[in-house]
Parts: structure tokens; C-alpha cells; sequence
């Protein structure tokens, strides 16, 4: 079997058995950027040197992950990478330092190519709001590839690299894998380390991974999971994590299908699509129950509220005076204003003056207290679903990937691409999408199982046995056959 169509665990078995090295198998990865990057435009920085290095020194026999190649998205510190964050007042950053998640798979063996390219701090959901270019989806480059993570789930899916790491705040895993056919998981808030990870909404981020199977994505996840002195908010994972009754099947198994997920203004390719998948379930022995959350309507007004609030104080700290680009002025105050006026992009703009709206004086409580108020309300939606179901399927995206530019003059229209995603983050709960069908016009189509929080072994399972009964995983883009 080719290289190109080995999983993570097939990769492992020819790098232990001594038929493939490390640096040939990231030579071959390589290559494959050197192929397709032009096209795509899914990394801001490679490092060719630097991963041929750690591919000839991995030496670590017991770790399912050693000499397996791994881009990272850039709003991750990887130190003696740069780290941009997608924006030009971050250009020619050095962090000292690794994010701790990166550090856990770089301890464990993996090789690192490179930074993928990401919307600037990671704000936006088609990775056009870079500051170095747009990332066109692999299935067709005149469509977006979804973001923010948009550059690693473009490289996964152009078979640039096996798996890749991304962050998400209000769908920037899921939605990217739905929109290049691929699977990624967004997990319970806290389960994995934030230090290091550019902060854009702190109660909301959470990083994953994105890869062709949900098999590939487990031992990254596991590898990364875990409390991190470096970071209050990560937590222990649970000494028993919960799992299917039967890890053969589905029998027992409740699914729950909410119907606020199901409305007008969804592609009707998709809702076909992800009903058709909810069938497959219900073959494969799950109990379909409807279910309702009925907050949903209000998770995009309460996630742009509190999102921009965290990001407008989250991003007060780039200024032109520490470690970012600064723009020449007389005054301090002239630095501040001329520095993230000429370096920040329109949308980022857009959500620190947003988010500084909704904390000012006199609206605060009108604006960021009710949102926190309808946060509760869709945490208890969730709370109450659990209780009757043991995983909700949801499309991850109301369309399939757009073109570059649809949405360029409209920002409330393509914040309608989160509506399915948002919800989740809102929650704290984790997210799986993994593809389940194609458009008439041959695009990924992607469902998304959210579970209790800490349930994510008991999605992988789920999403383990569809991939084992279906296929549509295994289908690529053109240019990586």
C-alpha cells in the first residue's frame, strides 16, 4: 500500500517494523507540500531543516505517534517557529516557548513540517481573513476550505501531511473538516492544555485535531489530554471515560436529532445527507430519539457578544509596544492607535470594537451579562438532552463550502455558517465531525456528534464504527490520489 493511503496506525507499523525511516516518510510529505502548496496555500511556514532533524533523531519505539509527521496550526508557539497568528502585527514573532499540547506530541515523537495558515487570531469561519492570503480547499480552489483552521484541514485533506492541529472557539475544527472531508474533534473545554495558544475567547478555545479518519485523530488526542499546572482551566481527564456498551455496534446506543438543527436555510443536500447518516445509525443499532434545544436560536448573538469581549480584552495586549510591529509615532498614544489601526485586519477590528461595546459602562449588563445569561440557558438545553440521549447528530454547517468571496461584503452572513458549531463551545462540550456524503457539486458534506462533557471516547467510538461501515472518509481530492 502507498504511503499516501497508509492511516496513522499503518504508518507506525512500517516505521517499527524498519520498512520505511522517519526521514523518508517525512521527505515524502514534503515533497507533497512542495507539490501542492502553490495551489492551497495552507502553510505559512515550512521548515524543511528543522522536520528532516527531528525525523533522524526520533528514537521512541513505545509511542504509537514517534516519526509520524504533524503540521500546527499558527496560532500555536512552537519555539524557533515563527508564530502569527495569521496577522501582520505578530510578522516576525519568535516565541521562546512551546505550547504545552505541541510539547506532549513532540515528546512523544512527532514531527513537525510546519505552521498552517489560519483567519488573523483565528477570527472567522473561511480562513480569507488572513493576513497572508487566502486557503482554498482542495476539492476545489475557487472555495473556501472553512476556518479558522483552515490551513490544516486543507493540508490533511491535499495529503500534505497525516494529521494537523487546530484550535476552536465557535466551530474552527469542525467546520474546516466538514468543508475538506475530513474528520476533527473539538473536545470537552479544559481536557487539553491552552498554554501556549494564542487567546482569542479564553472561556470558549479549545484546540483539537483534524485527520482523514476519526482512527487517526485518538492517539493524537490522547497524547495531548491532561492538567497542566501552566493552565487553570485544563483539568483531568476521567479514569474511566465513557464508552459503548458494545464497542462492535450501536445496540443501546441513544442519538438523539434536535430539530432546531434542522431549519429552512439548510443546503438540502446536507440535511439529506446527515438524515441519511442517522439512518446508517439506526441500522447499525442506535436508538434515534427527537430532541429539542431550544435555545439554539440565540447561541450566534450570545457567542459574537462574548467572544468579542474576551477577544477585545484578550487583544489589548498587541499594541506595538512589547512584542509585536509597531507603526512610527510621536506620542504613546499615537503608537497604540497607528500600530493595531494599520496592522490589525477589518474583521479583527470589527470584534474588538464590538466586544469593547458590550463591556463599556452603561452596557454591560444589557449586552455582555444577558449574554452569559442565554449561555446558561443552552448549557442547560444541553444538560437536559443528556439525560435522555447518549450523543445528538447535527450537520456541522447549514452549506458546504463557499466561494472565496460570497460572504465578502456581508460579516453577518458568514456568521451564519456557525450556527450548528456555536452552540457546543457555548456548552463546553465536545464536537466530532466526520464526513458523511458529497453536494451535486461534488463538495464534503460533514455531521457532527456533541456529547457530555468527557465523552469524547465515547463519540470516537461512535465515530469509528460509521467509518468502518461507510467510506466517505476515504475519498480525496484530485490531487492527493
Amino acid at each position: 500500500m502507498k504511503i499516501k493511503d497508509l492511516s496513522l496506525a499503518g504508518l507506525k507499523e512500517s516505521l517499527s517494523s524498519g520498512e520505511m525511516k522517519s526521514t523518508e516518510l517525512t521527505r515524502f510529505y514534503l515533497d507533497c507540500i512542495g507539490e501542492r502548496e502553490t495551489d492551497v496555500n495552507a502553510f505559512l511556514h515550512i521548515d524543511e531543516k528543522y522536520a528532516l532533524a527531528k525525523a533522524n533523531s526520533a528514537n521512541c519505539p513505545n509511542s504509537p505517534l514517534c516519526g509520524i509527521p504533524i503540521a500546527i496550526k499558527d496560532v500555536l508557539m512552537v519555539d524557533g517557529m515563527p508564530a502569527t497568528a495569521g496577522s501582520k502585527i505578530l510578522e516576525g514573532y519568535m516565541p521562546p516557548f512551546t505550547a504545552t499540547a505541541v510539547k506532549k506530541l513532540e515528546d512523544a515523537g512527532m514531527v513537525i513540517v510546519g505552521k498552517t495558515n489560519t483567519d488573523e487570531f483565528a477570527m472567522g469561519s473561511s480562513t480569507e481573513n488572513s493576513a497572508y492570503g487566502v486557503t482554498h480547499n482542495p476539492w476545489n480552489l475557487d472555495r473556501v476550505p472553512g476556518g479558522s483552521s483552515g490551513g490544516s484541514a486543507a493540508a490533511v485533506a491535499a495529503g500534505m501531511v497525516p494529521v494537523a492541529l487546530g484550535s476552536d472557539t465557535g466551530g474552527s475544527v469542525r467546520q474546516p473538516a466538514s468543508y475538506c472531508g475530513i474528520s476533527g474533534i473539538k473536545p470537552t473545554y479544559g481536557r487539553i492544555s491552552r498554554y501556549g495558544l494564542s487567546a482569542y475567547g479564553s472561556s470558549l478555545d479549545s484546540i483539537g485535531v483534524l485527520a482523514r479518519s476519526v482512527a487517526d485523530i485518538i492517539p493524537v488526542f490522547k497524547t495531548m489530554v491532561g492538567k497542566d499546572p501552566l493552565d487553570a482551566t485544563s483539568v483531568e481527564s476521567p479514569t474511566t471515560p465513557r464508552r459503548l456498551p458494545d464497542a462492535e455496534s450501536l445496540k443501546g446506543t441513544r442519538i438523539g436529532v434536535p430539530k432546531e438543527y434542522f431549519v429552512e436555510g439548510t443546503q438540502v443536500e446536507v440535511a439529506g445527507a446527515v438524515r441519511e447518516a442517522i439512518q446508517e445509525f439506526k441500522k447499525m443499532g442506535a436508538e434515534i430519539i427527537p430532541i429539542s434545544l431550544p435555545h439554539t436560536e440565540y447561541a450566534i448573538p450570545a457567542y459574537y457578544i462574548l467572544a468579542s469581549a474576551e477577544a477585545s480584552a484578550n487583544l489589548a495586549r498587541f499594541d506595538g509596544i512589547r512584542y509585536t510591529q509597531r507603526e512610527g509615532a510621536d506620542t504613546l498614544a499615537e503608537v497604540y492607535n497607528q500600530t493595531r489601526g494599520k496592522l490589525f485586519g477589518e474583521e479583527v477590528k470589527r470584534r474588538i470594537m464590538l466586544g469593547t461595546y458590550a463591556l463599556s459602562a452603561g452596557y454591560y449588563d444589557a449586552f455582555y451579562g444577558q449574554a452569559q445569561k442565554v449561555r446558561t440557558l443552552i448549557r442547560r438545553d444541553f444538560e437536559d438532552a443528556f439525560t435522555k440521549v447518549d450523543a445528538i447528530a447535527t450537520p456541522v454547517a447549514p452549506t458546504t463550502a463557499f466561494k472565496i468571496g460570497a460572504h465578502g461584503d456581508d460579516p453577518l452572513s458568514m456568521y451564519l455558517e456557525d450556527i450548528f458549531t456555536l452552540p457546543a463551545n457555548l456548552a463546553g462540550v465536545p464536537g466530532l465531525a466526520l464526513p458523511v456524503g458529497f453536494d451535486d457539486a461534488n463538495m464534503p458534506i460533514g455531521m457532527q456528534l456533541m456529547g457530555t462533557r468527557f465523552s469524547e471516547e465515547l463519540l470516537f467510538d461512535i465515530g469509528k464504527i460509521y467509518q468502518r461501515e461507510t467510506s466517505w472518509h476515504e475519498m480525496k481530492p484530485k490531487m492527493a490520489r
